[in-house]
């Protein structure tokens, strides 16, 4: 599903629908987050109305919300970017996404019921077919997808919340700091490892799952500057 969002925005627009500030920042977190978006990248408040059809107060409130939610920066009297982090934040995201998903992982072995499992092993065979289909941004949904689930089902809430929110950092760090060369940071066999230990109620060893799995993700990353100059019309508007 790389499209089925922008196209029902985008038909939205076309049949004269009201575009609302959350369908913006779902837009724009979808399009970061599936680094179709790269971080650096301008957000011009015009140029956001242009494609979306709304008044720059919609655009203005996205941009808070984005903003709050770490993937945006906004400064006084500048154009508002997609969040850069440098290499000492990337770092320090990725220490503290450990500590926290592997503590969640652990207190979650074991807990989880049926459907839960049942989705998790959807999502899992999802991202897979999508690796082999070279369908990269599908492919990101479906593992994002399997974090989350694990944050949503994290019996300590708070640190539940914590893990959605390092989700997101990690994967803006990711999106900047990919290596080149490498197609997709697909890990082959991770999640169902993870997936299996849950099952068994192995709390320490789903702790090293998710140890090892972060550690693997950032090692294919080249911690130096990448290009942020983007056509954003092309990447918001698609086809429309």
């Amino acid at each position: 599903m790389s499209n089925a969002w922008q196209q029902e925005v985008m038909a939205e627009i076309k049949s004269g629908g009201r575009i609302s500030d959350g369908d913006i920042v779902r837009q724009v977190r979808r399009a970061v987050l599936t680094q179709r978006l790269p971080p650096g990248t301008r957000l011009p408040e015009v140029t956001l109305g242009d494609v979306f059809g709304v008044s720059r107060s919609v655009v203005r409130k996205a941009l808070t919300r984005l903003a709050s939610e770490h993937v945006v920066d906004q400064r006084p009297n500048q154009v508002a970017r997609v969040r850069a982090p440098d290499v000492d934040e990337t770092r320090q995201t990725f220490a503290a996404r450990r500590l926290v998903e592997g503590e969640v992982a652990a207190l979650t072995a074991g807990t989880l019921e049926a459907p839960a499992l049942v989705q998790l092993e959807d999502r899992i065979d999802r991202e897979r077919e999508a690796f082999l289909a070279s369908d990269e941004p599908t492919r990101i949904e479906h593992s994002l997808a399997i974090h989350h689930l694990l944050a949503e089902h994290s019996p300590n809430r708070v640190l539940g919340a914590m893990l959605t929110d390092l989700i997101l950092r990690t994967s803006i760090v990711i999106a900047l700091y990919k290596r080149q060369g490498v197609g997709s940071c697909y890990l082959e066999g991770d999640h169902t490892r993870l997936l299996s230990h849950l099952r068994e109620g192995d709390g320490e060893a789903c702790r090293r799952d998710v140890e090892l799995h972060l550690d693997s993700l950032q090692s294919l990353l080249d911690l130096g500057p990448r290009d942020s100059r983007i056509d954003l019309r092309s990447i918001l508007a698609g086809d429309a």
